[in-house]
């Protein structure tokens, strides 16, 4: 069932997807799904062209590159991104994995198509012993809690 797979709408166009590069490696590497230009101090979603199965009790962490932080001055605008299991598939926007990045920089940089930006590591976790959450979710991005 934890899976990637290329969302529909960008099936054809050249998406890779994840893998780790070593045996020991925890994170799957993620690509930009187009090239993207960050405007210095702006949030820019960066596209993917990916969806992420996992199982019900899981959730996809994603992180950006230690690489681009340390080089090219780029964050994750949310620190650390939360996929939840129920988030592919969803009907607004299939589950497509959009990655908030921030220009820290004075300058514009190009994120080129197919560049590693983002890891992405599994996780289980639990849910208190009274936990009745029966909510479904509406729809993509930021929809929780709408």
């Amino acid at each position: 069932m934890r899976r990637f797979e290329v969302i529909s709408s960008w099936q054809g166009r050249g998406i890779n997807l994840p893998a780790r590069k070593t045996r020991l490696s925890a994170g799957y590497d993620l690509e930009a799904g187009e090239r993207v230009v960050l405007a210095p101090g702006a949030v820019t979603l960066v596209p993917t062209g990916l969806k992420a199965y996992m199982n019900p009790d899981e959730v996809l962490q994603i992180f950006i590159r230690s690489s681009l932080a340390i080089k090219s001055n780029i964050a994750l605008a949310n620190s650390t991104a939360i996929i939840d299991a129920d988030y592919v598939d969803n009907p607004t926007n299939e589950g497509h994995l959009m990655l908030p990045l921030l220009n820290r920089g004075q300058e514009p940089i190009t994120i080129e198509k197919g560049q590693r930006i983002a890891q992405g590591i599994f996780f289980k976790y639990l849910c208190t012993d009274d936990d009745n959450a029966e909510g479904e979710r509406q729809g993509g991005f930021g929809s929780t809690g709408q």
